[in-house]
């Protein structure tokens, strides 16, 4: 198992090559629990910059009254990609870390059973912040565009 720092679980998705779980140990927490199965991958954008591509997996669950993904699991996918971004595109342990703000634009639903990834760039780094954007995509269609800012943690 190789881990990205402890209480978490980052190691090759054998069922889906190219692909690293993204998911926290203990089961009983918010991620494992309300988001289930979780993989992520590095990317490099048109630009040739890395951004991370995280990848959920909507199951009826999932769902809110339309038969589509809730609202607030898109939410959710979008906040922890800010964190899989900052590990995997600045190599530094989010752990600790806050979401300070975070602005979204729902486009389209979600649809159920077909995976769904969140892609996120860091557009800056600072001494204390992270700032970054993305989209969460569908089968090739934008689902929702995103931007946050992250506080880095208090140094001990």
């Amino acid at each position: 198992m190789t881990s990205a720092a402890p209480g978490f679980i980052h190691e090759p998705a054998a069922d889906h090559p190219g692909w690293h779980s993204w998911n926290l140990a203990d089961p009983g927490l918010f991620n494992p629990q309300a988001m289930g199965r979780m993989l992520v991958r590095p990317e490099l954008a048109l630009d040739g910059t890395q951004r991370a591509r995280l990848r959920m997996f909507p199951e009826r669950r999932h769902a809110n009254l339309l038969e589509a993904v809730h609202g607030g699991v898109i939410l959710a996918l979008i906040d922890i990609s800010l964190f899989a971004a900052i590990r995997l595109v600045t190599r530094a342990d989010p752990a600790g870390s806050v979401t300070l703000d975070l602005s979204t634009q729902f486009i389209a639903g979600g649809r159920l059973d077909i995976p769904l990834d969140a892609v996120c760039d860091v557009l800056r780094e600072t001494r204390r912040l992270v700032f970054l954007r993305g989209t969460v995509e569908q089968a090739g269609e934008v689902v929702a565009a995103y931007q946050g800012t992250v506080r880095k943690p208090s140094a001990s």
